[in-house]
């Protein structure tokens, strides 16, 4: 029972209530790119940035952990490999007026901290948490492009979101109106179960079986132009979409993709209810964690990102941007807040509110005998028993869990330290 949208959705009062139409969901979008200083409006990005401000974007990115890393044969990072990955930047190529490009994500992209594959812990009991992870990119985003690395192979790469280094061969650069006005079409399908993929074409590998991840958007092609024939396949019982890829000089081409129609997908955005937002949730339930989108999964913000990308919403990245953001409404708690006050917050909170904790998010579901449940991607640590002992468990995915004996570390519980609850209607 636990295990089930359906079961959580209908303890919302009015689960298939639209909390925001069309008009509303760009005027809540429009609102998020004004008001947050973490989200980016590619579409009015600078065509030129002072070499001093690149500097900047990628030295606030890529400098030093705060703590102690090892690579995975138990070595520890030493000031030369520092210097390594320091050199590796090549900001002593930038201009003194960078001139932006920008480019579109072919397949899924890691975003990391250094132009590097390296992979560091900061001990070998966190070997899951990779901390020169930082995001990932799905097909179809768009990115303004800013630098290359020493080596050539890495972008310096700025989304909606989030500024890291990319694989170049991830990459394709294209002209900025054309990159735009596919981001922009009026017809689209939008991704909604938690991966599907392509259908198999035999004629062009690079989108045979692709992956695509929920929220990804893509314009859907025009039948009259590809005649219903799609490398071979007839169309009519799949969806046709544009989907970027590269030619042989890395530059931007478009080609039509077909994706069944018995897969996850929609066409346009999800109505934004409280159901949908319980479903779509779930539809990632049992998925292991993935640090920074690693493991080919995501984290808990990912999880919360791709579920409000449905709806046609985006998000900041990082838990604490999105639990401070102006996005939504939000009841803030403070050091001074009673845990009786939390709790009444929290139980009072609609099915789907998001729910703050230090350094993680929780999708709320609702009540079962007084005790409120979460759904959420953590790596967790444990429970804390009503004796006072504390039972260490293993979470590494996307679970139900009820919220206040969940333990983030062995002397804290993740309902202890909830600072905000995020209302998005």
């Amino acid at each position: 029972m636990h295990f089930t949208a359906e079961h959580w959705a209908n303890k919302a009062e009015r689960p298939d209530e639209i909390l925001r139409d069309e008009q509303g969901i760009t005027a809540l979008a429009n609102a998020a790119f004004a008001s947050d200083p973490n989200m980016v409006d590619l579409a009015t990005y600078a065509s030129e940035l002072a070499n001093a401000a690149v500097t900047n974007i990628i030295l606030s990115m890529s400098k030093p952990y705060k703590a102690e890393l090892y690579y995975r044969d138990g070595g520890k990072l030493d000031a030369a490999d520092y210097d390594r990955y320091e050199a590796s930047l090549n900001l002593a190529a930038l201009p003194d007026t960078v001139v932006i490009q920008f480019g579109m994500v072919l397949r899924r992209a890691d975003m990391r901290t250094w132009p590097t594959e390296d992979v560091v812990f900061v001990s070998q009991e966190t070997f899951d948490l990779d901390r020169f992870q930082e995001n990932g990119l799905f097909p179809a985003d768009v990115v303004a492009v800013l630098h290359e690395s020493a080596d050539g192979q890495w972008y310096f790469v700025q989304s909606f979101n989030y500024s890291a280094w990319v694989r170049k061969d991830d990459i394709a650069i294209g002209p900025r109106s054309e990159i735009l006005d596919y981001k922009d079409s009026a017809r689209f399908l939008v991704v909604t179960g938690s991966k599907v993929t392509t259908n198999f074409n035999p004629h062009a590998a690079t989108i045979s079986e692709l992956q695509l991840d929920m929220g990804i958007r893509m314009p859907l092609a025009d039948l009259e132009n590809v005649a219903h024939n799609v490398d071979g396949q007839n169309s009519s019982s799949s969806y046709a979409v544009r989907l970027p890829v590269s030619d042989e000089n890395g530059e931007l081409e478009f080609r039509t993709a077909l994706i069944a129609r018995s897969q996850d997908v929609w066409p346009g955005y999800l109505p934004f209810t409280r159901r949908n937002v319980v479903e779509q949730a779930f539809k990632f339930l049992g998925e292991r964690y993935g640090w920074g989108h690693s493991y080919n999964a995501r984290d808990c913000t990912g999880l919360v990102a791709e579920v409000y990308k449905t709806f046609g919403i985006h998000l900041p990245r990082n838990s604490e941007q999105q639990g401070n953001s102006p996005i939504g409404e939000s009841v803030q708690f403070t050091a001074e807040t009673s845990e009786e006050e939390k709790l009444s917050a929290v139980v009072s909170a609609d099915v789907g509110d998001l729910l703050y904790s230090t350094g993680h998010v929780m999708l709320y579901l609702g009540t079962v005998d007084d005790m409120p449940y979460v759904i959420h991607d953590l790596s967790g640590f444990g429970w804390a028993c009503e004796d006072g002992e504390v039972q260490e468990a293993v979470q590494n995915g996307v679970s139900v869990t009820p919220l206040l004996p969940l333990l983030s570390s062995r002397d804290t519980t993740y309902f202890e330290e909830i600072y905000a609850i995020k209302k998005i209607r």
